[in-house]
């Protein structure tokens, strides 16, 4: 079961960030009144460093418990631990060092000078995954716990950037990795854009969120975006399968919608 998309555009990027910014903030508060905990998978790219920046900025960056947020990353580059090119290390710079996180709840994709392979580095995070799960299936006292735990902990909100060509996270169009239908992290080895190896969720990983946000700016974007909300298929435009259990929201500036079907149109204000 899958969120159908709904969409909200704003009128540029400084207004996206902003409002998607406010959003999160909103949504990581909310989820630990609910829970007492909230857990947040993290994106690279323009878009999603620059909302952890937008989230730096703002006043009300510190009504969330920080303390208190488990946090995930959608995808990695194998690259060494310090490379720039690495979404860790672009996020802590923006924001994630400047917050009272707790260190055992941020999770980390291995990098090339921990693991020999990208697979083996994937190997790694599955299995990180599935010890945050089951620690949540321990913990679980309600009526409704699983027999077992699964594979993957509770994803409150999971944030996805979309590539000219439809990629999201590091599952690009026909590639193996977006093919991958039982694995929940797969490693990449030749990746169409550079670095050419890299680790992964897999869809399957992705839609096991609650929330999935895809973030867009850009002209060159409008393509991909056009493609994904017309109902093409993910093997060819990954970004039509990302979807949450609940609530699948593209959160994109007026350039990125340039070419979104008219039904799902629905233009934020500019104080949004």
């Amino acid at each position: 079961m899958s969120a159908d998309p709904r969409v909200s555009i704003h009128p540029d990027s400084s207004v996206l960030l902003a409002a998607i910014a406010a959003r999160l903030i909103t949504k990581l508060v909310d989820t630990q009144d609910r829970y007492g905990d909230a857990t947040i998978v993290l994106t690279g790219g323009t878009m999603g460093i620059g909302t952890l920046r937008a989230v730096a900025e703002s006043p009300a960056c510190r009504a969330v418990d920080w303390s208190k947020v488990n946090v995930w990353w959608g995808d990695e580059r194998f690259v060494a631990a310090d490379s720039p090119d690495r979404n860790v290390v672009q996020a802590r710079e923006a924001l994630l060092d400047q917050l009272p996180l707790d260190p055992a709840r941020v999770h980390i994709p291995g990098d090339s000078d921990h693991f020999r392979t990208p697979d083996d580095a994937a190997q790694d995070y599955a299995q990180q995954l599935a010890e945050a799960a089951a620690r949540e299936h321990e913990a679980d006292l309600s009526d409704d716990r699983p027999d077992a735990p699964g594979l993957l902990p509770r994803f409150d909100v999971l944030l996805l950037g979309v590539g000219p060509d439809a990629h999201v996270a590091s599952l690009f169009p026909e590639m193996a990795g977006i093919r991958e239908t039982k694995l929940p992290v797969v490693g990449v080895t030749n990746s169409p854009k550079p670095p050419p190896e890299r680790i992964s969720l897999t869809l399957p990983a992705i839609k096991s969120a609650g929330e999935v946000w895809m973030l867009v700016a850009g002209e060159d974007k409008a393509g991909a975006v056009g493609l994904a909300l017309a109902g093409a298929g993910p093997v060819q435009v990954p970004a039509a399968g990302a979807r949450g259990r609940s609530r699948t929201l593209w959160l994109i500036d007026a350039d990125a919608a340039a070419q979104v079907p008219e039904n799902l149109l629905r233009k934020e204000p500019a104080s949004a």
